[in-house]
């Protein structure tokens, strides 16, 4: 039977968990994932996983947070005075907002604290410091070359 290897087009159901459990994202039969291994479409951890896995077979894999979206750092919280918004502009904390900084580069950034007087943005991956463990099942292996 034929092993996923490097350049294979591979298709994978997962559930993809926390240390606690809680479910982050998943691919089930009507929506798997498909991607090419050895492309960086997916976390290199993962794709190391999978090669080598036979089709119809399934694993557990788990993924440190530094291998995945890596640490949450200190550098991506963004403290602004409440006034760079309008005044009439509502603000809550959970949301996200779109910012265009001077030299051109826009991301989105988590509002995690409003204050009178100053409101502390995160620009950290929801998921950054977060260890990720996906149980998965290969479903389908095509081969490229």
């Amino acid at each position: 039977m034929q092993t996923a290897n490097s350049g294979d087009r591979v298709t994978i159901r997962y559930i993809g968990t926390l240390d606690n459990g809680h479910i982050f994202d998943s691919a089930d039969q009507d929506n798997p994932l498909r991607f090419t291994l050895g492309a960086g479409e997916v976390f290199p951890a993962l794709e190391k996983a999978i090669i080598g896995m036979k089709a119809g077979s399934a694993a557990n894999v788990e993924i440190p947070a530094a291998e995945a979206y890596g640490p949450r750092r200190d550098e991506n919280l963004l403290r602004v005075p409440r006034s760079s918004f309008p005044a009439e502009r509502q603000l809550q904390a959970g949301e996200k907002l779109s910012l265009t900084f001077a030299d051109g580069e826009e991301r989105v950034m988590r509002l995690i604290k409003v204050g009178d007087e100053e409101v502390t943005l995160d620009g950290n991956h929801p998921l950054a410091g977060l260890d990720l463990t996906f149980a998965l099942q290969l479903d389908k292996i095509e081969p490229t070359g």
